[in-house]
């Protein structure tokens, strides 16, 4: 067995006592090195391999439910254009939306909340067009296990002129 002893700083780095009273210069550089290697390989020990990612790398899960909870419409500033609460329809798959009078449809962000795990396809990356209201939008939510997909249609209805 080999015993490590810290000596006093040097001028270039540590000193290690190592048995038989040899020397070894210790920089911090040295150091960096080992823990990072020792880090990577500690790391790729533990993998995910019990459980199956996908392409995006979502963890696929057992869970078969596949709705929508709750969804929201935000402006350029982030704000609600809801004015009043989204109609949820999880049998037929629909969301009623009711905007202000005066929304630009054109940049619109919509949030979706939906079950544990199961995610949204398109992923929305950018600003959706509401404007043209005869051809409403759609995205398919995909169950945890991917086994499940419902297509959900997002009507918008814009409020009476006050």
């Amino acid at each position: 067995m080999i015993a490590i002893q810290i000596l006093p700083r040097t001028d270039r780095g540590y000193k290690m006592n190592l048995s038989r009273n040899k020397y070894k210069l210790i920089t911090m550089k040295n150091i960096l090195i080992i823990s990072f290697t020792f880090l990577v390989l500690l790391l790729t020990g533990i993998r995910c391999t019990k459980y199956p990612i996908d392409e995006d790398g979502l963890l696929i899960t057992g869970r078969a439910e596949c709705y929508v909870s709750n969804f929201e419409l935000l402006n350029i500033d982030f704000q609600t254009v809801r004015s009043t609460s989204a109609v949820i329809d999880t049998i037929a798959q629909t969301i009623d939306v009711e905007v202000y009078w005066g929304t630009n449809l054109k940049k619109l962000w919509p949030q979706f909340s939906l079950v544990t795990d199961a995610k949204l396809d398109p992923k929305i990356t950018d600003w959706v067009d509401f404007s043209n209201l005869t051809n409403p939008k759609q995205w398919t939510v995909i169950s945890g296990n991917r086994k499940v997909k419902k297509t959900y249609t997002v009507n918008i209805t814009v409020q009476a002129k006050p």
